[in-house]
């Protein structure tokens, strides 16, 4: 059992600190937790839940969050999260195709200094989900309950309150009994209900955290997260180690740009785990923890996301910490794991992850299909391995499943990355593979475009694609200026011409043009792929999956790409 696993510890060490924003803090020991988790198994066990049940969460990060899930996972229920900021029909997209007997849900979430209201949110997604038995209410957001106080509604403690903390009762389960169904992004077309096993999600785990990133139960381990990011997930793995994990939710940068770096302080962290944006964004705000934090017991700061270039490198040892291991991670959902990440035996070498995966066996893939070493190729495993899904939900014969990974190559995982792996071992990421750009038939990954870009002062944001063009494919980049700039000829001059000197002159666009928002997915990604496709006149699109839809309008009809 999974949360067998995740609670084997049931003493006064400290399990879980929780920080959002406005809010005071809370900390539960693993016996706190334990005890929690014990109600809350009863409670649901009273209201019919049983193996093999969905039991969905829409909330914030919050200590209850955990604790429904180790209480659905202790009896065979499989666990399903999406965060409180998606929108109703993203949700939708998701939990009506696993139908949920019980959902977990707050009255509301604090971002950015605002409280957010999101019990008619959740009125619509209820009304949606014939199948659900209860919704349990986290008071989160301190909002009136009253008109939700009848059936299928009850409140956290009502729920739950008939209970006292018993010994636990854990389902014995085989070592592939689904665990958590976790969704691609969504973004052309319904998400994918990805669904991993516990066995291989927990030895996967076991094996990131303990020896790769060397966690043990001293540790403090953090990850700036929402619920949807398989982030979640993992992070709240290294309960299985016996460290301390810190669950914060709000604006990382409130209500300073420094707030995650007082959080390191306030907590004794000794793993910090971000996104490459968060990285960058530290920088462009003048954020310097070296001067103006203590940081003693920090060791190791963990990005993923998208890739780590070489300058977010230079700033983490100049103004963040000159003497912590600095490791990009990647993997996806898809894997809920790495395929890279780091290691606390090798050393950190400028814009790259230390190593592959311990038991991942990952190569380079040429465009004939052989592994290359110090060359650009496609992602790929070419052997099983424990995370692997161990199937997509309403996907009865597997086609989905192996159009999604084995088309491309037949008995090996195609992931989707445009990768290079060093002869030392260290690898480097260039983006996502179905958004490398191909002018002149020469292959050429955005985020090396992106680095450039970065560094100008006058450019805010970037996205760049491929369009196809008289036979063949022209880069276009769009510009999302900072204040006050305005694109001129001379702009668009030293664009092109800094492109030029640190790629090449193929990397130069045929086209700059200025957009007034580049569209992110919920998680934070660019969105290069749904922006190719509306250039190319091709509208299937899932606005729901993005975090900012109306920014797509702009890119339709666009008369400057006729020509």
């Amino acid at each position: 059992n999974f949360a067998e696993n995740l609670l084997r510890y049931r003493d006064d060490h400290p399990a879980l600190y929780f920080q959002g924003e406005g809010q005071i803090p809370r900390t539960l020991t693993y016996r706190e937790l334990a005890e929690a988790v014990s109600r809350m198994q009863q409670a649901l066990r009273k209201a019919g839940v049983k193996t093999g049940d969905r039991v969905a969460g829409f909330l914030p990060n919050l200590p209850e969050t955990v604790i429904a899930m180790l209480a659905a996972t202790s009896l065979g229920a499989i666990w399903s999260s999406s965060s409180p900021d998606f929108g109703i029909n993203g949700v939708l997209d998701r939990f009506t195709q696993i139908q949920p007997t019980v959902l977990f849900a707050a009255d509301g979430y604090f971002y950015n200094g605002k409280r957010f209201d999101t019990r008619e949110k959740l009125k619509s997604i209820v009304a949606s989900l014939p199948s659900l038995e209860h919704v349990v209410i986290v008071p989160y957001a301190g909002l009136d309950l009253r008109e939700l106080n009848r059936p299928p509604y009850d409140t956290w403690e009502a729920f739950q309150d008939e209970f006292t903390a018993a010994e636990l009762d854990f389902v014995a389960l085989p070592f592939d009994h689904p665990l958590y169904i976790m969704y691609s992004s969504g973004t052309t077309g319904l998400p994918k209900s990805i669904v991993h096993g516990a066995g291989g999600t927990l030895l996967q785990h076991m094996k990131e955290l303990r020896l790769h990133t060397n966690l043990t139960r001293q540790d403090v381990i953090f990850y700036f997260t929402t619920c949807g990011w398989m982030m979640w997930n993992w992070l709240v793995s290294s309960l299985a180690v016996g460290a301390t994990i810190v669950l914060y939710d709000g604006s990382p940068f409130h209500p300073t740009p420094a707030a995650m770096w007082d959080l390191a302080d306030e907590t004794g962290m000794t793993v910090f785990g971000t996104s490459a944006k968060y990285i960058a964004a530290c920088e462009a705000a003048g954020v310097q923890p070296h001067r103006t934090h203590a940081l003693k017991s920090l060791r190791a700061i963990l990005s993923t996301g998208s890739p780590l270039v070489e300058e977010n490198f230079d700033y983490v040892y100049r103004d963040v910490h000159p003497d912590v291991q600095l490791s990009s991670i990647s993997g996806g959902t898809d894997i809920i794991s790495c395929f890279a990440l780091g290691s606390p035996l090798v050393p950190v070498v400028r814009g790259e992850l230390q190593c592959r995966g311990l038991g991942m066996k990952v190569e380079a893939y040429d465009e004939q299909g052989r592994p290359v070493l110090n060359q650009k190729g496609e992602l790929v495993c070419t052997r099983a391995f424990p995370s692997m899904p161990i199937y997509f939900w309403n996907d009865p014969d597997g086609e989905k499943y192996r159009n999604a990974y084995f088309s491309t190559y037949p008995g090996v995982w195609h992931h989707g990355d445009y990768i290079e792996i060093k002869d030392h071992g260290g690898v480097k990421i260039y983006g996502r593979s179905d958004a490398t750009l191909n002018p002149g038939g020469v292959r050429i990954g955005t985020a090396e475009i992106y680095r450039v870009l970065d560094r100008l002062p006058e450019v805010d944001d970037s996205l760049v694609v491929g369009q196809p063009w008289q036979g063949d494919e022209r880069v276009l980049l769009f510009v999302k200026l900072a204040a006050g700039t305005e694109l001129t000829e001379e702009l668009v001059t030293r664009i092109r011409q800094t492109i030029r000197q640190e790629c090449s002159p193929r990397h130069v666009p045929a086209k700059i043009l200025t957009a007034p928002a580049i569209p992110y997915t919920i998680n934070g990604k660019k969105v290069e792929i749904a922006v190719k496709k509306i250039i190319s006149g091709d509208e299937a699109l899932n606005r729901d999956a993005l975090a900012n839809p109306d920014s797509l309008d702009y890119f339709r009809d666009l008369p400057e790409l006729r020509t």
